[in-house]
């Protein structure tokens, strides 16, 4: 195979699968031609002689380069050298896990990836200050939308809580101020999160670190990052520098003497809001209340004014908008906001939707940006928190019949950041021995592919592709997981080879 970093001109013998398959006659493997980083040609194989550096797949299957439209790239980085809890199965457990971990070098613990909504025992100040004592520690939830602190921390960080517990922007604060590491540990994080990226056969990515990434992503590049693209997300504290610097959705974002394998991928993504809460903190904004707790809708972060205003803002200096709404009260609120702005973008999650809502989406032309390998994550929460909610639950082929445009992620760290996950979710709705949640809501194979490309495998098109073992049009739900990845390539350059 060919070293990473080397440009191919010819992709010998292989045989393409998804977008662009239907410009071909059959299966049977072919020579792609690339030029300038793009598809320049797509013969049988042998028919024309080899350009450039070759590439041989050997009979791979060829498929458009994948994207993951929703990463939180810093957190997710940094998760490598955090403490896992997403096994911890109560409060004793994860502060136990906590006691008996090593500091990292700043003197403090960071673990994450707790679940506590199915937790028997409640978090407490009293039992995590009990089992790590004078040590600053913090604990983050899988949905990253609360935090569980010790006094410690607590007074490191300047905040007050009767359980340690953080919510909603207390809680992102903690995780911005953990995520702001040393710019040299924090890049290095990146770059290894990207060639692991990459080895999935990722092309690109959507960023939604709360970070100012219009600084951050032009620096790593000039120190070599190329594993993907990228398209960088702004915040709502951010929207008036952003404008100020003329930033524009869709944009090449990069300085002059930017290293030749790092131009044009980095790109100016949209505005993200967060709307509402999240289903693990029970703070999604719902019809329904949450069980045990008649007052409990969960909360609309954003009022529907302020939303209004933001996405029109935003419009009208040429930013399009991911809109985070989970629960159908905040999809509902979003949708209005859409309308009455006039903006073009995504909604981020899409958790719960009323049955109404599907064609507003698709009458709007607003994209519903899912995570299939949440419902799976979800549904024994599901099951005990929104039992009694009535709009449909973590919909895909629901939202795909009303004619929405869907776009795959994985919202990593909360989930790993391998589409190859999200297309299985969407395929078959289990990861386990159980049958499949709401079958119903189950998408093809090449529904489920082409939400996570953006491009197709035909002269003309960039020259992202990425090389895998089995034919994702063909291959079982259990092979979709574990899909083999040869090869990724970026405008024909090599991302990734085994």
């Amino acid at each position: 195979m060919t070293e990473i970093g080397g440009v191919v001109g010819t992709l010998k013998a292989v045989r393409i699968s998804g977008p662009g398959i239907e410009f071909l006659m059959d299966d049977e493997p072919v020579d792609v031609f690339i030029e300038d980083g793009r598809i320049a040609d797509i013969a049988p194989v042998g028919a024309l002689p080899s350009r450039g550096e070759v590439l041989d797949g050997q009979g791979a299957w060829a498929i458009p380069g994948l994207w993951d439209n929703h990463v939180h790239t810093v957190q997710w980085a940094l998760a490598t050298e955090r403490v896992a809890l997403g096994g911890a199965a109560s409060a004793a457990e994860a502060a136990g896990i906590m006691a008996a971990a090593a500091p990292l070098p700043d003197g403090r613990k960071v673990g994450s990836g707790f679940r506590d909504a199915m937790w028997p025992d409640a978090p407490s100040l009293e039992l995590l200050d009990r089992a790590t004592g004078s040590v600053p520690t913090y604990l983050i939830n899988a949905d990253v939308h609360s935090t569980w602190l010790n006094s410690a921390a607590l007074r490191l960080e300047g905040f007050a809580s009767p359980d340690g517990m953080l919510r909603e922007q207390d809680a992102f604060e903690i995780s911005r101020r953990l995520n702001d590491v040393d710019p040299a540990r924090q890049d290095s994080a990146v770059a290894a999160a990207g060639q692991r990226a990459a080895s999935r056969g990722v092309t690109g990515l959507v960023d939604f670190d709360m970070g100012w990434n219009a600084d951050a992503w032009p620096r790593r590049i000039a120190a070599g990052f190329a594993s993907h693209r990228v398209e960088f997300a702004i915040y709502p504290f951010d929207l008036q520098r952003a404008i100020g610097a003329g930033l524009q959705t869709g944009e090449l974002h990069e300085e002059p003497d930017a290293p030749e394998a790092g131009r044009g991928l980095i790109r100016v993504g949209p505005l993200k809001v967060i709307s509402d809460g999240s289903l693990g903190t029970r703070t999604a904004a719902c019809s329904h209340p949450y069980p045990g707790d008649p007052e409990n809708f969960g909360v609309l972060t954003v009022p529907p004014a302020e939303l209004t205003e933001l996405l029109t803002t935003a419009t009208g200096a040429g930013l399009a908008v991911a809109v985070h709404a989970i629960g159908d009260r905040a999809v509902t609120a979003a949708l209005d906001a859409f309308t009455v702005s006039g903006a073009v973008g995504t909604i981020e999650h899409a958790q719960l939707v009323r049955h109404a809502d599907l064609a507003r989406f698709a009458r709007l032309g607003v994209i519903a940006s899912v995570q299939p390998q949440h419902a799976l994550d979800d549904r024994d929460i599901v099951g005990r928190h929104w039992e009694g909610q009535t709009s449909i639950g973590y919909p895909l082929g629901a939202l795909r019949d009303a004619g929405v445009e869907l776009r795959f992620g994985s919202d990593a760290p909360v989930a790993a950041l391998d589409p190859w996950q999200a297309m299985a979710a969407a395929v078959t709705r289990t990861d386990d021995d159980r049958a499949p949640w709401h079958p119903e809501e189950r998408l093809t194979r090449a529904q489920a592919l082409q939400a996570s490309v953006r491009t197709a495998l035909r002269p003309g098109e960039l020259a992202d592709i990425a090389l895998c073992g089995f034919d994702p049009l063909a291959a079982s739900g259990a092979t979709l997981r574990a899909m083999p990845v040869a090869a990724t390539l970026v405008e024909g350059r090599v991302t990734h080879t085994v």
